[in-house]
Parts: structure tokens; C-alpha cells; sequence
């Protein structure tokens, strides 16, 4: 299944992001651009589910937090963001084995904070969103 999603992912632009530590557990994630946007995936696989056999919520808040820090770094150029708030609404149940898309884009960006926002979807469906907030860090 994780092959047949990887080839889907490739034959439709994506690439994987490189990450280390606990994304890495997670992932991979994916990423393109598209409409002038970053646009994430995330296969979900085995190791993603609850109790149910569903989507863990925290995959979806470590997907949302991520995707949503990555774009506002792309945005403002700067390196180094440390996540302030998550608000996190979960709205339909993911299924082990779809592709989890997220389309972040900023709301707002002051001098010191960047606000975001997305939507995570499975193909038409929305499963979740979150808006976050993002404190810009001075590069050590």
C-alpha cells in the first residue's frame, strides 16, 4: 500500500521532505508546490493508528504543526520558529492507508509572530483543522 502511494505521490509531483528525529518517525512527508503554495502529504500507514484502528489525532497535530512551521519559515525566510499555540479541530476520522494532504498559508506575520492556518483533507473530505502560531526566533 505505502508503494502504491509513494509511486502515486512521484507520478504527481511530489517530493519527499528530509527530516530527522520525530518527523522521521512519523513520516515521510511530502511536499510541492503548486498555485504559487505549499501543498504536504503524508501516506498514512500501520504505525498511524488509534485504538480504533483510525488515525491517530496526534498524527494529525504533528502533521498540522509541522506543515504549518515549514510554510512560515518558506514565507518569511526565516530559520528558526518555535510553535507558540495549536488549536487543533478534529472533524472526520482518517482512514489507515489514505494520503493526508495539507495546504498551510499564513494569516497574518508581525515582526515577531507569524499566524497560520490549514486544513487537512483526504481527497474532497476535510478531516481536521488548525491554526497555529508561530514565535520568530533570533538565529543563534
Amino acid at each position: 500500500m505505502i508503494d502504491k502511494a509513494a509511486a502515486r505521490l512521484k507520478s504527481d509531483g511530489w517530493k519527499i521532505v528530509e527530516g530527522t528525529g520525530f518527523i522521521e518517525l512519523v513520516g515521510p512527508l511530502w511536499q510541492r508546490e503548486r498555485d504559487g503554495g505549499h501543498e504536504f502529504a503524508l501516506p498514512t500507514e500501520h504505525k498511524h493508528h488509534n485504538r480504533r484502528g483510525l488515525v491517530q489525532g496526534g498524527v494529525l497535530m504533528t502533521f498540522a504543526d509541522r506543515t504549518c512551521g515549514m510554510t512560515a519559515r518558506f514565507v518569511t525566510g526565516k530559520p528558526m520558529l518555535a510553535t507558540v499555540q495549536l488549536d487543533m479541530h478534529f472533524v472526520e476520522a482518517g482512514k489507515i492507508g489514505e494520503i493526508l494532504i495539507s495546504r498551510p498559508r499564513v494569516v497574518r506575520s508581525t515582526r515577531s509572530l507569524i499566524f497560520m492556518t490549514t486544513e487537512i483533507t483526504v481527497e474532497a473530505r476535510c478531516i481536521a483543522m488548525a491554526n497555529g502560531v508561530f514565535k520568530i526566533l533570533k538565529s543563534e
